[in-house]
């Protein structure tokens, strides 16, 4: 990875060098915002409204655990005002970057906005051998694998708590109050605004779940929701921790999940976006239930983005969803 990064940098290097004079000094008078995944791209381009310009940096379905980034990446992040990223292990790529290039602009990294929790495995799940976050492997003693209730490192799916999301928008729109000043109040309007569309959703989620007698869920896939669960007290199963990259779990694991839904009376086994959601299905039909998605908001497909998909579109179809099959 590091030497795919560094050939980047060199042909990015090239290519502004060979650059027309003065196409450097034509920058937009608007502010440039860069966010690597679609959260980032959201909460910015909801504080940002029309007095900047706003820029996913990762391709629609993009894996960004695996991201090679190419030299317009290089040179979309050198010369943006603000960078917005997550600050997780799925993204160490951008580390490289910022260590390897002259950016002038600011970084907000999306982790250091919220309280964090550990990603933990939890009764019947696949532990992923080999499965690290860097830096937090090392402070949890680089295990080859992890057993119940251990901790595999920090979870960076900090947007899947609704107020997480308010949070970071908040932050993304002082952040951009601080580098124009004179449309500063503007920004903190728009991020205000938004926060509170979110903060609503929060208020009918939490609703919704204190109406209902149990608050178990299931999915037949990765768990990348430990911070939406943890908002609403709701006690989760699944196949896989959320970074866990095995997708073929083990009989004891599909044996354990099938006999949860029958034990706990559920209708559903829910499986995330991007996900072929054959071990959900497996899972449902031996237990005689249906398979849903429940969408994580980490990535929208090429369609959805064009057809005007947002953090908030998303979460509420996930209510509708859950109000449709959680009784």
């Amino acid at each position: 990875m590091k030497r795919i990064i560094a050939l980047a940098l060199l042909c990015a290097y090239l290519l502004t060098a060979c650059a027309p004079a003065g196409q450097e000094a034509g920058k937009a008078e608007k502010l440039q915002v860069v966010a690597t995944i679609f959260p980032a791209y959201d909460f910015a381009r909801s504080a940002a409204g029309d007095l900047a310009e706003v820029t996913l940096l990762l391709p629609p379905g993009a894996e960004s655990h695996s991201y090679e980034p190419t030299p317009a990446d290089i040179l979309a992040v050198r010369e943006c005002d603000l960078f917005v990223y997550l600050g997780g292990e799925s993204d160490h790529w951008v580390d490289t970057i910022l260590d390897n290039v002259d950016f002038q602009g600011r970084c907000l990294r999306m982790v250091d906005c919220v309280e964090l929790l550990e990603e933990e495995t939890r009764e019947g799940m696949q532990a992923s051998p080999g499965h690290s976050h860097g830096q937090e492997e090392h402070d949890h003693g680089g295990h080859e694998g992890h057993g119940l209730g251990e901790v595999v490192g920090m979870d960076e799916h900090v947007w899947t708590a609704p107020r997480n999301a308010a949070a970071v928008t908040r932050a993304v729109g002082e952040a951009l109050a601080e580098l124009d000043g004179a449309h500063g109040e503007d920004y903190r309007a728009n991020a205000k605004a938004c926060a509170a569309q979110i903060g609503e959703l929060d208020r009918e989620f939490s609703a919704f779940f204190d109406g209902l007698d149990r608050r178990t869920i299931v999915f037949g896939d990765r768990f990348p929701l430990r911070y939406f669960a943890e908002a609403y007290d709701l006690d989760y199963y699944a196949a896989f921790p959320g970074c866990g990259a095995q997708t073929e779990p083990s009989a004891a694991t599909v044996a354990f999940l099938t006999e949860k839904v029958r034990d706990e009376g559920l209708g559903t086994v829910w499986y995330i976006e991007f996900s072929n959601h054959l071990v959900a299905d497996g899972i449902a039909e031996a237990a005689g239930v249906d398979s849903a998605m429940f969408h994580t908001c980490h990535n929208v497909s090429k369609a959805d983005l064009e057809a005007g998909a947002t953090y908030l579109s998303l979460m509420e179809g996930n209510l509708e969803a859950l109000r449709a099959r959680m009784h």
